[in-house]
């Protein structure tokens, strides 16, 4: 058998070398962490729920009826009763439409693989909007998560990067409007924006699908976010602190 010509992201100090690529990776990461959740694990079984477990609270223990799923949707996928399970344990969340009765617990997340970030392209007349330090609903990609960063490119007129937010919570259906999305959260504004001109003449970023797609599109940017980091705070130091969190060394 051939080996695979790259492999999974490196857990710096987790119980795995690599990030799981399996449900399996996910209930033997699960057992690692279930202490840290105040989690008594009373049963795991081959049936739907995988996991039945009792939580330590303020007022007794809790019955947790718990799934796992590598990514999120897969429970969706099997066609799983939500009525039926209190939790899902995943690597990966990737259900905007989750069940509101229904916790996921994303250990991506909780072994440090923490945020994506994306470009969303902006159009005059909502960016206003974007003068607010909360915005309480803003449409979304689908596969974004909590925390993710989120670069506003603003096409007209001044095509650029000009403000820096973070996503404030999961992404969801609207029951306003049609699309999915969520509350966003101001880090900073760009008082030097980076400009899409910057970007088509940087050697690295000028080879990026959203550089040559003309920034059409909510595009997930997170391979050059060393790049775009390295112009945003080379332009703007004094956000540089208010960025530390999301500094690339901490993409993997």
């Amino acid at each position: 058998m051939s080996r695979p010509s790259t492999r999974p992201q490196i857990l710096e100090g987790g119980p795995l070398r690599y990030a799981p690529e399996n449900e399996l990776g996910v209930v033997f990461l699960f057992s690692h962490v279930a202490k840290k959740w105040r989690l008594r694990i009373e049963q795991i079984r081959p049936g739907f729920p995988d996991c039945i477990a009792y939580q330590r609270t303020d007022r007794g223990e809790k019955r947790l009826r718990i799934e796992f799923e590598f990514r999120s949707k897969n429970f969706k996928v099997q066609r799983h009763s939500a009525r039926g399970c209190d939790w899902i344990v995943c690597w990966e969340h990737n259900w905007p439409g989750v069940p509101k009765r229904l916790q996921v617990k994303e250990l991506r997340r909780h072994f440090g693989l923490g945020f994506n970030v994306w470009i969303l392209p902006v159009r005059k007349k909502y960016q206003n909007l974007l003068k607010d330090r909360v915005v309480e609903w803003w449409s979304l990609p689908s596969r974004a998560s909590k925390d993710d960063i989120l670069l506003f490119y603003y096409t007209h007129p001044d095509t650029c990067i000009k403000n820096v937010f973070r996503l404030g919570g999961e992404v969801r259906p609207s029951k306003r409007w049609k699309f999915i999305g969520g509350p966003i959260h101001k880090i900073a504004d760009l008082e030097a924006p980076i400009f899409f001109k910057d970007m088509r003449r940087d050697r690295i970023l000028s080879t990026a699908g959203f550089v040559r797609a003309q920034i059409r599109g909510r595009r997930n940017a997170t391979e050059y976010w060393p790049y775009l980091y390295e112009k945003i705070v080379g332009r703007n130091p004094s956000i540089k602190r208010k960025l530390a969190k999301y500094a690339p060394e901490r993409l993997a």
